[in-house]
């Protein structure tokens, strides 16, 4: 073979090679996002993105907004005590709601968004009328939290109805990179209009977010199924939601742990406003800051998650992250550095990601979808209804012995739940793979 032919043979290869690696490349990133090729989906991620974006804004200005006006930590593990026990009280009628109209699920979310709405309104006029006081904010989020209660139970079940249960794992991880994406660019747009323009604005921006979700929920096309309705009380098919997390092994390791992270972890971004302020002295622009670093680590471990196939190896996942969210929560609880605190948050956000994500895909593939809304109720229970406990608690903790102290006890907590979780592993292990198989 002469050189001209050896050359030419050589380029084909290479030629070869990177257009395999193209396809490669472009077939891992169209897997990743398998779940989009749904046009309602398609339509729910865009509105969610947009809505979720002003959620976060409103988050970190009503926080704020209460710490500027009291300047107590218990008033701030207050009001997110008020904001979030209805889920944790309301959420199993929530649920068997869900279920009970399964059909509806899709009406129910346009009438929860819209109320959502009209209360980030009530509360933004307000406080641009200079008219705003410690007891509206508490009204308003006990009112946001009531529909909440409805909200996230029927949203979660109604992820299936999009995309069928072949999508439904990389649904979920797309819907927590959503969320994620929100924590990133709304705390630091938040942090900016607080130093600028004050609260109120992110208040109005958080109700004509919600705009975008609710007119792409009317723009769906929804296929009604026919469904057998449930049988029996109210009060039957929410017991019968809750004996079937106690009875289901797997389910119910996923849902105490998940429960206690959120109870004793979570709340570390309670006091974030102390850390900003007080700690490392940076004020309200520090704050978006810090809470978008966890959006950021948050986002990268949902990334991760999308490009996932099926669920297998996801309770390691599950096991080895809250460990590592409670020590990455204890090294930040000792950082006295701005930056280095930021960082550390990195690992924080997408610890909790990952432990939350792969909980809500591992419960998602064992459960019948005739439980799935009430099953989902005492996961949103789990995951942000423990979650005002934990505000209280933290806030009580904070003023007695510091937000530092109080975090690295939330953060020691964790890194034992993770251990008793990991031992308990192998068992529930078979006992998982016997609910899924069930489901196929």
């Amino acid at each position: 073979m002469n050189e001209q032919s050896v050359e030419s043979s050589e380029k084909y290869r290479d030629m070869k090679s990177v257009s395999s690696g193209q396809a490669a490349s472009g077939s891992k990133l169209a897997q990743a996002l398998r779940a989009l090729r749904h046009k309602n989906y398609q339509l729910f991620f865009g509105g969610q993105l947009i809505s979720l974006s002003g959620t976060w804004m409103q988050s970190v200005a009503q926080s704020w907004l209460v710490y500027k006006l009291t300047g107590s930590a218990v008033m701030l593990g207050f009001v997110g005590f008020s904001g979030q026990i209805p889920v944790f009280l309301l959420a199993p009628i929530g649920g068997a709601f869900a279920d009970r109209h399964r059909h509806r699920r899709h009406r129910i979310l346009i009438v929860t968004q819209t109320i959502a709405m009209l209360l980030a309104f009530v509360l933004a006029a307000l406080t641009l009328a200079n008219r705003v006081q410690v007891w509206h904010v508490f009204a308003l989020a006990s009112l946001l939290g009531i529909t909440n209660a409805f909200d996230i139970p029927a949203r979660q079940a109604f992820v299936v109805d999009m995309v069928g249960k072949d999508d439904i794992v990389n649904a979920i991880a797309l819907n927590s990179s959503m969320v994620n994406s929100a924590r990133i660019v709304g705390p630091a747009v938040a942090g900016a209009l607080l130093a600028t323009i004050g609260e109120g604005w992110c208040f109005f921006a958080n109700g004509v977010s919600y705009i975008a979700v609710i007119v792409g929920l009317l723009l769906m096309k929804i296929k009604m199924q026919a469904r057998a309705p449930l049988s029996g009380s109210a009060l039957a098919s929410i017991v019968e939601g809750f004996s079937y997390v106690w009875h289901t092994g797997p389910v119910r390791a996923l849902l105490l742990l998940l429960g206690l992270v959120s109870l004793i972890g979570m709340p570390y971004a309670v006091l974030m406003p102390i850390f900003a302020d007080q700690i490392l002295r940076h004020g309200a622009g520090g704050l978006g800051l810090l809470m978008a670093a966890s959006g950021v680590g948050a986002l990268a471990g949902a990334l991760i998650l999308a490009a996932r196939q099926g669920v297998r190896g996801l309770g390691r996942w599950v096991a080895f992250s809250a460990a590592g969210f409670g020590a990455s929560l204890i090294l930040f609880s000792l950082s006295r550095s701005f930056w280095l605190s930021a960082a550390l948050l990195l690992p924080v956000g997408f610890c909790m990601i990952i432990q939350m994500a792969s909980s809500n895909t591992l419960i998602q593939a064992m459960v019948p979808d005739n439980l799935r809304g009430r099953v989902m109720a005492v996961y949103s229970m789990m995951f942000m209804g423990m979650a005002p406990f934990g505000a209280l608690l933290a806030g009580v903790l904070a003023q007695r012995l510091s937000a530092p102290v109080t975090v690295t006890i939330g953060g020691a907590v964790c890194i034992a739940g993770a251990v008793v979780f990991w031992l308990r592993l192998p068992y529930l292990r078979h006992q998982a793979r016997q609910a899924i198989a069930a489901q196929r």
